[in-house]
């Protein structure tokens, strides 16, 4: 083997070496930047790992008679949020954060009653009782509001589709009962649902 062959290989095994060490340095500044967001929605349990397996595109017709005004369809297991247009030209697909627990999880047709922008957070009754330590209120805006910069309102009680400033929480059962996206992807859903835009969870 030439040494020119050699020295070629020495320096592809040189940088390919120096990236990992990059990446490795560079990963715990990320993990440091995460740790300042808030719990309040609800911890994320130990050793649960994300979800990837089952995300895939779907079809609406299994789930939805028609899209009109738009449908949402959360796929608890796969924790993915499909999003289909009235007209059926946009499809969105995303990952969620879903309830921690089969208690907190709610099942079955719903539909967005209301889109707020800087949402302000109350905990339910129930998570009061269970974190008395918590704010009565966290106002929109907050760097401390788990509800993000966006939320759609569902029709049951407490029921959101919100964004989150922890981005550990999505791929994870992680919530108190709504379903949580990256902040950019909520931006985008909210753009495109509408008051009225129908929502299954299955």
């Amino acid at each position: 083997m030439s040494e020119d062959r050699l020295g070629g290989f020495g320096r592809r095994a040189f940088l390919g070496t120096a990236a990992a060490f990059a990446s490795g340095l560079a990963a715990p500044a990320l993990a440091q930047s995460m740790n300042g967001s808030t719990e309040l929605e609800g911890s994320i349990v130990t050793g649960t790992r994300r979800n990837a397996s089952s995300f895939r595109s779907l079809q609406w017709q299994p789930y939805f008679n028609s899209t009109r005004n738009g449908a949402i369809l959360v796929d608890i297991t796969s924790r993915a949020l499909h999003y289909w247009s009235e007209d059926q030209t946009i499809y969105k697909l995303y990952p969620t954060s879903v309830p921690v627990s089969e208690e907190l999880t709610r099942r079955g047709h719903t539909e967005v009653v209301q889109k707020v922008v800087a949402p302000t957070w109350r905990p339910t009754p129930s998570m009061k009782a269970t974190n008395p330590d918590w704010p009565d209120v966290v106002e929109g805006g907050s760097p401390d509001n788990p509800l993000g910069p966006y939320a759609l309102y569902l029709s049951w009680q407490y029921y959101r589709i919100h964004g989150t400033h922890d981005t550990r929480k999505i791929g994870r059962r992680s919530s108190n009962g709504c379903v949580g996206l990256y902040n950019d992807h909520i931006e985008e859903l909210f753009s495109l649902a509408k008051v009225g835009t129908q929502v299954l969870l299955i």
